[in-house]
């Protein structure tokens, strides 16, 4: 009973009920919905030996199995987005993935109305963000994948903007993947799409920037990323304004201009913006590749990243571990000498 309750993810009491109350068990629509996806992964000999034990007690598989949502399925599952989405802000990445995987998996695309296929598209979208957040990025299992198949559901359902969205996130994930050039040219159309809301385009604006930036191109890069910075505050868009002062900081920084770059820093701690977990791990991981660009300050910066390194262990930021691995060891190559000015 504790194996089929930790893998349904219910209390082991809840089994005990259902065990206890045999036929009379009315689970809830939401608890309902997680063992039909638990029945609907079983290998044809599980189904097999299921079916034969539901003849035995003179039931069939149709009173139990459904062949598409109901309306408070609908209703379930909105609300299990929602749960997903504020457990992917604290990054409680399995606690999200349970939530969403339970529906993902629980009908086909064809077994859908547009209301399911919409719910389906971004189940699969915060399912995408997910695997990149844990930098799981290309693959059959992965973030790229995961758009990819939302794309083609949202774009079956006429809603250019959640396609164009999605575009936007197919370029992040080539970025994260290295293809630096690739994903500055796909940033820049998308910062003059229509199709995307302002804040959309000023962040495609922003991650032009980016992309430039880790080539090297530091003089091109912060003219675009400065404009972002207007533009962010412009709209009253908190969060991404402190997120686009730290990337211009490492622009500097990059260029040489250590005094700019670490006000940039300072602006952007004190700024508030976002609390999550992520948002911290990114932000003390910029403000230490600052601090090992002075001699003064070397000894701050490795334990800036450490804590960051900490952080991203705890929470499974694979993507982040890597980033502040490679800084530490571009600076151990430079013989702890990396961009001194």
């Amino acid at each position: 009973m504790r194996g089929f309750a930790a893998e349904l993810g219910v209390a082991v009491r809840t089994v005990t009920n259902w065990e206890r109350l045999g036929a009379q068990t009315r689970p809830r629509p939401d608890t309902q919905a997680i063992l039909d996806t638990a029945l609907s992964r079983l290998d044809p000999a599980g189904v097999l030996r299921f079916e034969a034990i539901l003849s035995r007690s003179g039931r069939s598989t149709v009173a139990v199995v459904q062949s598409g949502p109901h309306a408070w399925d609908y209703e379930t599952w909105t609300e299990d987005i929602e749960r997903a989405i504020t457990a992917a802000s604290r990054q409680d990445f399995t606690a999200a993935s349970n939530l969403l995987e339970r529906w993902r998996t629980r009908w086909s695309p064809g077994e859908l109305d547009d209301r399911g296929l919409y719910l389906f598209a971004r189940t699969t979208t915060l399912a995408g963000d997910l695997q990149r957040d844990r930098g799981v990025l290309l693959g059959p299992w992965s973030a790229a994948r995961s758009y990819a198949d939302a794309k083609v559901v949202f774009n079956q359902l006429g809603i250019p903007r959640r396609v164009a969205q999605l575009d936007l996130s197919l370029a992040v994930i080539a970025e994260m993947s290295g293809d630096l050039r690739g994903a500055a040219s796909r940033y820049e159309e998308l910062s003059r799409d229509g199709r995307l809301s302002g804040r959309d385009q000023l962040r495609a604006q922003l991650w032009v920037g980016t992309a430039l930036d880790k080539q090297g191109l530091h003089g091109e890069a912060m003219p675009l990323m400065a404009s972002a910075i207007r533009g962010f505050e412009a709209v009253d868009e908190q969060e991404d304004w402190a997120t686009a002062h730290q990337k211009l900081a490492l622009a500097h920084r990059g260029a040489g201009n250590l005094g700019e770059a670490t006000r940039l820093i300072s602006v952007a701690q004190s700024a508030g913006g976002g609390t999550s977990p992520l948002h911290q791990v990114r932000l003390a991981t910029a403000h230490g590749h600052v601090l090992l660009s002075d001699r003064a300050t070397v000894d701050e910066g490795l334990a800036a990243l450490g804590k960051a390194a900490a952080t991203a262990a705890t929470y499974g930021m694979s993507h982040q571990l890597r980033s502040i691995e490679g800084i530490r060891k571009g600076f151990e190559r430079g013989g702890g000498n990396t961009k001194f000015r």
